[in-house]
């Protein structure tokens, strides 16, 4: 057989404060932190399971990242020549390749004309393939924008 609980409300009748310190203390909103998500700053230590569920552990603390990093997917010279009849079509003795959204990386020895078209290359990779008579192609993106500051003494 069941037993209905007690409310604890029930057993604070006639106590003044229920539990709660001073009278005026429980009078107003202002005792809850406010409604919805108000009192839930980094600081706070109520109402924090309430932002925790909602939006996780990011809510609380310092954020230092400025800006998103995007991650780049490399490949390597190497890779690009032991694969190179899959990714690659022939045209007159030149191999053109479409890796428009790779980092090309390495200095490999190359011993045939490549045409890469690459979101980025390394200084070695960029070599390597003007030795042998390439070229890497680099798409347009954002460039990085040098300060300068002069002294005037």
């Amino acid at each position: 057989m069941l037993n209905k609980k007690r409310k604890k409300v029930t057993r604070m009748k006639g106590s003044h404060t229920h539990s709660r310190g001073f009278k005026k203390k429980a009078r107003g909103s202002g005792h809850r932190g406010g409604v919805g998500m108000s009192g839930t700053g980094k600081r706070a230590d109520h109402k924090k399971t309430l932002v925790t569920k909602k939006y996780g552990h990011k809510y609380f603390g310092k954020d230092k990242r400025l800006g998103k990093r995007t991650q780049v997917n490399s490949i390597s010279l190497k890779t690009i020549l032991e694969k190179l009849n899959k990714f690659a079509k022939e045209n007159k003795g030149v191999y053109e390749i479409n890796l428009k959204k790779h980092k090309i990386i390495g200095d490999s020895e190359v011993n045939v004309k490549l045409k890469i078209d690459a979101k980025a290359a390394s200084k070695g990779a960029k070599e390597a393939v003007k030795k042998a008579g390439g070229e890497i192609i680099i798409a347009p993106g954002k460039k990085k924008v040098e300060v300068k500051i002069n002294k005037e003494e």
